[in-house]
């Protein structure tokens, strides 16, 4: 991609810069590498006891690392590992060489925090850098699916261990299956046993209110009774005198029809 190929020579011209700066004066970046490594050598164990103590040696370290990982991310040649080594090696420098905690001076000191918070930034940048996959799975995802592809291989080239796993799954599965139904069965039984006990308790209940409310029932389908009758009465005369109208209608209309002809 084309913001690849310009963001990286520029991501990656300060490092070689620094780089080549510290090989040429090698005094001025021992210092600053001598002072992280007392500040890192502080440290509770196991990474106090650690810390290297040879400041020279780590000062030309980081700029071989700065200019060789520099020319690597430029020309875009393992971009991921390249960006790693360079944010490692803004470690040694940054913090000894802008320790702007320790200074007095309010200049000085502002001049010192610009410079370690640049440092910070350009340390976001390459990680972003590091984990930059351009698109592509990451390695995480391609030992899955190659773990994947080897175990598929293995069971196919072993049917007889494949059939056992599967007999040995089905056979685990069925257990399973077995238990869940025998509590399902035990516990359907106890739900029976209070339910039908329930139904016996509402039962009796019922029963008494009817025998209780018989009587007031009795009397208002009585009355309920002979309303209806009323009204079915009411209904039936209409529905008589409308039938007799509807034939006188229709006798009407036949005598008409017969006279026309």
């Amino acid at each position: 991609m084309l913001i690849r190929r310009v963001a990286r020579p520029m991501l990656s011209a300060v490092f070689v810069s620094r780089g080549v700066e510290a090989l040429r004066s090698p005094n001025s970046a021992a210092d600053s590498t001598r002072q992280t490594l007392e500040s890192l050598s502080q440290l509770p164990d196991p990474v106090g006891t650690n810390v290297p103590s040879n400041a020279e040696t780590v000062s030309r370290i980081t700029a071989a690392v700065q200019i060789g990982g520099g020319l690597l991310l430029a020309t875009g040649r393992l971009p991921r590992v390249a960006s790693a080594a360079l944010a490692l090696s803004v470690v040694p420098g940054s913090l000894g060489g802008h320790s702007f905690w320790n200074e007095v001076e309010p200049q000085r000191k502002a001049e010192e925090r610009r410079a370690f918070v640049t440092d910070i930034s350009l340390i976001g940048g390459l990680i972003i850098a590091a984990v930059d996959t351009e698109g592509k799975p990451s390695l995480g995802w391609r030992g899955r699916r190659t773990a994947r592809k080897v175990s598929d291989a293995v069971t196919s080239a072993l049917p007889a261990g494949a059939a056992a796993g599967s007999s040995l799954a089905d056979s685990a599965l069925a257990e399973k299956v077995g238990h869940g139904l025998h509590v399902g069965a035990e516990r359907g039984s106890k739900l029976a046993g209070e339910w039908a006990d329930v139904a016996r308790e509402r039962g009796a209940e019922l029963a008494d209110v009817a025998r209780e409310r018989a009587p007031e029932l009795a009397e208002v389908a009585r009355a309920r009774s002979a309303e209806l009758a009323e009204v079915a009465r009411d209904r039936t005369e209409a529905a008589r005198s409308r039938a007799i109208e509807l034939a006188d209608t229709a006798g009407a209309e036949v005598k008409k029809k017969r006279r026309r002809r």
